[in-house]
């Protein structure tokens, strides 16, 4: 048996995901990683360089079969860390989207993200020990104006890490909240939203920059860390300003051909 510390990280092919792997593989972890695509062997590759041990697992973690497939992978070994990265996104206006896509938004980033800490969070509770690293998102402190279904199942998950946290004060496991904003990631072009002002912006935030101050946060056993200063004061303006006014804002970074110049 060894003695090497043991983490799960989910979306762990690309972005912010790996970057979060990548951080515990030169912080002695093992690794076990998932994703939804083929891209998590390479990702598998890479961080072996590192000298660790990882497992890669590629499953529709949407599905509450392919949850129960990625805990069967970690055959019993205890589990010193979870980083709940895994999410997706989407864009245009609620009306017009196929249903099929908002459900798998809902399920990835809520049902199956749930699913999956509560199955390691009770084995961890039962130890008395364990760090829980959930990828939220600023997006979730305001109204998703042509992005309503992906902020609103991240104000869940913002809401349910405090929730979380607080019924596991004293337990010896912590809870930690990643609050990113904009990230240079595959998501805005998987999410449809590269006709967009924020999906063309230049100036998003640095994946291993993002993912360096959530990974030390979950470290330190914060409870939340919103990433960035720029995203730091935004978060600030979304808890004080009006909802009607943070929709409206929302809609000039989100409305569809927003981003492209006439």
């Amino acid at each position: 048996m060894t003695d090497r510390k043991f983490a799960i990280v989910t979306g762990a092919s690309t972005g912010i995901g790996f970057e979060l792997a990548k951080l515990c593989a030169q912080n002695g972890f093992d690794l076990l990683i998932a994703a939804d695509e083929p891209e998590i062997e390479e990702a598998a590759l890479a961080l072996r360089e590192y000298g660790t041990t990882v497992e890669a697992l590629e499953v529709d973690l949407a599905d509450t079969d392919g949850v129960d497939e990625l805990y069967a992978a970690a055959n019993g070994r205890a589990i010193d860390a979870l980083l709940a990265n895994a999410g997706r996104g989407l864009g245009k206006g609620f009306l017009d989207q196929d249903f099929d896509e908002v459900m798998q938004v809902i399920d990835t980033n809520i049902t199956g993200t749930i699913y999956l800490l509560q199955l390691v969070g009770r084995e961890m509770r039962a130890r008395g020990a364990g760090k829980i690293l959930i990828t939220g998102s600023i997006a979730g402190f305001m109204p998703g104006t042509y992005q309503a279904v992906y902020n609103g199942s991240k104000a869940f998950l913002d809401s349910f890490s405090w929730a979380l946290r607080a019924e596991l004060k004293d337990s010896g496991v912590t809870v930690t909240c990643l609050e990113p904003g904009p990230t240079e990631t595959e998501f805005f072009a998987r999410a449809d939203m590269l006709d967009t002002k924020v999906g063309r912006a230049d100036n998003k935030a640095d994946p291993a920059d993002v993912a360096k101050t959530g990974f030390d946060a979950m470290m330190n056993g914060d409870g939340e860390i919103v990433a960035g200063w720029k995203n730091k004061l935004q978060a600030a303006m979304a808890h004080i300003l009006p909802a009607s006014v943070t929709a409206e804002m929302h809609r000039d970074m989100a409305e569809p051909g927003g981003g492209i110049k006439k």
